[in-house]
């Protein structure tokens, strides 16, 4: 909570002129200005539940507090989750209320607050928690991200965030343009998944088999090896650590506009999804999590 006490100014110039993401549009959403990714000056949820479709140690056997942010700072093509990301379906609330979501997500036993796509949402999020903070939240909050993130914002969440999960997209920065309207992608994400990394370290999880601390990474396999899944997991194991837990997804399927692509109009094949795996295990990365297609 350190970052609050010592400058909550600061929180509210960057939403004058916000640069909470690389995009830097600095628009004025306290007076409604709306950049990329269309949001304003109150946070925006679509929903909030105990979520058990999260990795083991996040969802737990009691689940995850997942509140779901709307609005995203990518336009992925595939999105899953394009009525919220893109289409802003969702709910204005206040800061007070969203402190008193995550407060009513732990007294129905979550196991941490799991903030799904938060990034747009930083300042008011470290506001709400420094509130509801002050009455005994107590469990682990959890950075559900697109991996797509400015250090300096992530710098202000040292000490606040306890589990770091961004995806790691792309290698390939035309690909990252063309699928998701990021031209930066690649080496955005490889400074972001460092400074996550400097903040918590490995992933730690306790003896009720709970991350508690640490860096969670998330890659999806994509057809056509779009996502150049080898220098990723490259990175990884090289440049982080080969001891970080990476959940290698076997899930995608095509969604919103993707058959507009030839290339993502398929699930990915076995043959695929195996040759991840393989280069995983050939740059020593054995922690995490695989799927079955």
């Amino acid at each position: 909570m350190s970052n609050f006490f010592l400058d909550s100014k600061k929180l509210n110039d960057l939403l004058r002129k916000c640069v909470l993401c690389p995009r830097q549009c600095k628009v004025n959403r306290l007076k409604g200005e709306k950049g990329f990714c269309q949001s304003g000056g109150k946070p925006v949820i679509s929903s909030f539940n105990l979520h058990f479709g999260e990795e083991p140690p996040i969802s737990g056997v009691r689940g995850s507090g997942t509140i779901f942010f709307t609005h995203c700072h990518l336009h992925c093509v595939f999105c899953q989750n394009y009525p919220i990301s893109q289409l802003g379906h969702g709910q204005e609330i206040s800061v007070v209320k969203l402190s008193q979501i995550m407060l009513k997500l732990q007294e129905e036993g979550a196991c941490n607050i799991n903030l799904v796509t938060p990034t747009h949402f930083v300042p008011q999020i470290i506001e709400a928690y420094y509130l509801a903070s002050r009455k005994q939240l107590r469990i682990p909050l959890v950075y559900n991200c697109s991996g797509y993130e400015s250090v300096e914002t992530l710098k202000l969440l040292d000490g606040i965030i306890d589990v770091f999960m961004p995806d790691a997209k792309y290698s390939n920065n035309k690909m990252a343009l063309k699928y998701s309207n990021s031209s930066n992608y690649w080496q955005v994400n490889k400074l972001a998944l460092k400074e996550m990394f400097r903040q918590v370290g490995e992933l730690k999880i306790n003896e009720e088999g709970i991350a508690i601390r640490g860096l969670l990474v998330r890659h999806l396999v994509l057809p056509e090896n779009i996502a150049g899944s080898q220098e990723i997991l490259r990175f990884i194991a090289r440049e982080i650590s080969p001891n970080t837990y990476v959940s290698i997804m076997s899930q995608y399927h095509p969604a919103h506009l993707s058959y507009q692509f030839t290339e993502l109009s398929r699930k990915i094949s076995i043959k695929e999804y195996q040759k991840v795996l393989k280069i995983a295990d050939k740059e020593g990365i054995h922690q995490g999590w695989r799927q079955e297609l």
